[in-house]
């Protein structure tokens, strides 16, 4: 059963960090390509906020460039978004990504974290 494991929201004051994780676990049979995280505040559509791709390019949103950095952990399966400068507009549930490739059958296959919330307010 592949589940994706997110840690790290919480509470901070505008200009605060807060460092997201993400592990994925139960991983048998397929090889994890894109990871990356989502966000969707109240009354949002969930959008993208930044992904690191199997082929090592990353995208960020234009709303968070300059003040988030997306890194990854091949070994572990593990994604992390540094968050830095929050403003709070960045409040959101942050969701986890990843797409899933099996090589047996050639899917792809898109997975999802339950998320974690970010409060950023003064």
């Amino acid at each position: 059963q592949v589940q994706l494991a997110e840690s790290g929201g919480g509470s901070v004051q505008p200009g605060g960090s807060l460092r997201l994780s993400c592990a994925a676990s139960g991983i048998t049979r397929s090889i994890v390509t894109t990871m990356g995280w989502y966000r969707q505040a109240p009354g949002k559509q969930r959008e993208l906020v930044a992904e690191d791709t199997s082929g090592g390019s990353i995208m960020l949103a234009d709303s968070v460039k300059g003040r988030f950095t997306i890194s990854r952990d091949l070994a572990e399966n593990t994604v992390y978004l540094q968050m830095n400068s929050l403003k709070p507009e960045d409040t959101a549930v942050y969701y986890c990504h990843a797409v899933l490739y099996e090589r047996r059958t050639n899917w792809s296959r898109d997975y999802w974290g339950t998320g974690t919330q970010v409060f950023v307010s003064s």
